[in-house]
């Protein structure tokens, strides 16, 4: 017999923090309504949930997040467990628990945030099923940037765990390899937005290529599917990082260096993190504690890599972004389909019109077969 859900028993969770406060976590204690199966790339229903309660408090601020600049400062983690395989779909059980974590580190978003908990809601409602939220809570805890740079201490290494699949783009491709250059590139674009204390880009990169080293590394691949990237290949692992005895002459830079540090696990890793990529933790954790994608989404993964692949071979300028990109959506559409999602799900993840993946959809089918 199936279980019933726990009802959530309180509609007001007793969060607060500091009006100046600039970054914060919020975990979420959620029990599915009933049994149901999700997409295996059903982050981007937890995405578009959390734009959509954005939009119903502040219209302007949504589409800020939606269309606006190219940093977002939020990020979303899947559900902290691995979901079990239902053929093409990922299974979901009645009454089972799952959190949900969304980070938030400008202070626009944290006091809508704040606004947003005076009257939350006590049903997440995707459109594949519906939780009860049970429970909230901080974590990461609020903080400020200046905060970030106050507690940076006199420890001369970082160590930080990866536990979605990471990833950067670099020069059209996916680099599933925690450079430290990458790192640090990846966390001072969002702290120069975001912060409002910018920092030459280019001469704190040279201090970090010239200055830090990898003390050691425990790192495994790992392909996911996510948002309108299709297969993207990443890592996940910890590693720990050092500064050579030059690079710490220079006093501010190892602060920021250090902060940066204390940053990631708010504006997670590399690209994709507003669709549970990048996740980060403080600290070493080992290998069994990472989380990895399931079965299914590795499938569906491979089989989105290697129609890419057949598709940029079939066109003209195979070195163009145009060609990649183009390649990449014909390849994810047709993959999906054959693994029995609707098109109209599909356009929707994608952002297309639904004609527009109509027409993909076609194009690619008739590629495939020449």
């Amino acid at each position: 017999m199936a279980r019933s859900p726990r009802k959530s028993k309180a509609s007001t969770p007793k969060l607060t923090w500091d009006s100046n406060t600039e970054l914060v976590g919020l975990t979420l204690h959620l029990q599915s309504q009933t049994d149901f199966t999700v997409a295996p790339h059903y982050t981007t229903e937890l995405h578009s949930w959390l734009l959509d309660q954005v939009r119903r408090m502040n219209f302007e601020l949504s589409s800020q997040l939606h269309d606006g600049q190219s940093e977002k400062p939020f990020t979303v983690s899947p559900l902290n467990i691995d979901l079990k395989s239902g053929g093409r779909s990922l299974l979901l059980s009645q009454g089972e628990s799952y959190e949900w974590t969304i980070t938030l580190f400008s202070q626009p978003v944290v006091a809508w945030a704040q606004k947003w908990l005076k009257s939350a809601p006590t049903e997440m409602q995707l459109r594949s099923g519906s939780f009860n939220i049970v429970d909230w809570r901080l974590g990461p805890p609020a903080t400020t940037y200046a905060q970030l740079l106050e507690a940076a201490s006199d420890e001369s290494s970082i160590s930080l765990s990866f536990v979605t699949p990471t990833s950067f783009r670099r020069k059209g491709n996916h680099l599933p390899l925690p450079v430290p250059f990458n790192l640090f590139h990846s966390y001072l674009r969002r702290w120069n937005d975001f912060s409002g204390e910018e920092v030459d880009q280019d001469e704190f990169l040279n201090w970090i290529e010239e200055g830090t080293i990898i003390l050691r590394h425990q790192l495994q691949s790992a392909k996911v599917n996510a948002g309108k990237s299709g297969s993207v290949t990443g890592f996940i692992g910890s590693i720990q990082l050092g500064l050579t005895s030059k690079a710490k002459q220079n006093e501010d830079y190892t602060q920021l260096w250090q902060a940066l540090g204390r940053f990631a696990p708010y504006c997670g890793t590399g690209h994709k993190t507003t669709f549970g990529l990048g996740q980060t933790r403080i600290g070493w954790l080992d290998m069994p504690q990472a989380s990895t994608q399931s079965p299914l989404q590795t499938i569906i993964s491979q089989r989105i890599q290697a129609l890419t692949q057949i598709f940029i071979a079939q066109r003209k300028r195979t070195g163009g972004d145009r060609a990649t990109q183009i390649s990449e959506t014909w390849a994810t559409i047709l993959a999906r389909r054959e693994f029995g999602e609707s098109l109209q799900a599909i356009a929707e993840d994608l952002q297309l019109p639904y004609e527009t993946a109509k027409t993909y959809s076609k194009l690619a089918r008739k590629a495939l077969r020449e």
